[in-house]
């Protein structure tokens, strides 16, 4: 690795919407996006509503990170934006500080695209898709090896419903009970061929954003 380093580093991935069937009502802790009681989810067929992401780094990109979502830049200076990207690079620079010879993408900006199936801050559960793909696109980029229940950790600061996306199938959202949330993550209740009859009817009366909901990631 020099300073003449060329190279585009480059990963992809895509996310599913979840619908809650029990969901949580309030939270103890806003800023840790912990919630006041656990809740299930039903994982939706990404044939139908699903993110993707893009996620790249290099030593050539101008600082500061970015994000194109549905084609329009979006700001990542947001506080949940911020705390995933802040936890992510975290363990990227763990890894590298365990092995030098990897290359520092801690270090480099991030360059995001990220496109929606499906209309986006219209209550469809964007922002759950959203951040499980930025979430889950960084890491495969940066090469964690963490596992979906890890990462949902890092996706419940984004969206607390993005922790639901990591997984498949029936899952949990478990509220925890320490104060600094890393008890509060997703885990798999049961696999999607558990209720294989199961279908979630969509109905999408207006595209249009909702009144005071984000358009983030």
């Amino acid at each position: 690795m020099t300073s003449s380093d060329q190279t585009i580093y480059r990963a992809s991935t895509t996310a599913p919407v979840n619908i809650a069937v029990i969901k949580y009502w309030g939270k103890r802790d806003p800023t840790l996006n912990l919630p006041t009681n656990s809740s299930l989810s039903i994982t939706l067929s990404q044939s139908d509503l699903k993110t993707h992401t893009t996620a790249s780094c290099s030593p050539t990109y101008s600082p500061p990170d970015s994000l194109l979502l549905n084609g329009k830049p979006q700001p990542l200076t947001t506080p949940r934006s911020l705390a995933c990207l802040r936890s992510l690079r975290s363990l990227r620079a763990d890894l590298e500080s365990t092995n030098p010879s990897l290359p520092k993408l801690s270090t480099y900006p991030l360059r995001l695209a990220s496109t929606n199936n499906f209309p986006t801050a219209a209550g469809l559960a964007s922002s759950a898709a959203g951040f499980a793909a930025l979430v889950r696109a960084i890491a495969d980029l940066y090469a964690l090896p963490d596992s979906p229940t890890e990462l949902s950790l890092i996706a419940r600061q984004g969206s607390g419903s993005a922790c639901r996306s990591l997984l498949g199938g029936y899952v949990a959202w478990d509220a925890g009970t320490r104060d600094d949330g890393t008890d509060s993550c997703a885990r798999l209740v049961a696999p999607r061929s558990h209720w294989p009859e199961m279908r979630a009817l969509i109905l999408v009366a207006s595209a249009k954003q909702k009144d005071g909901e984000s358009v983030e990631v």
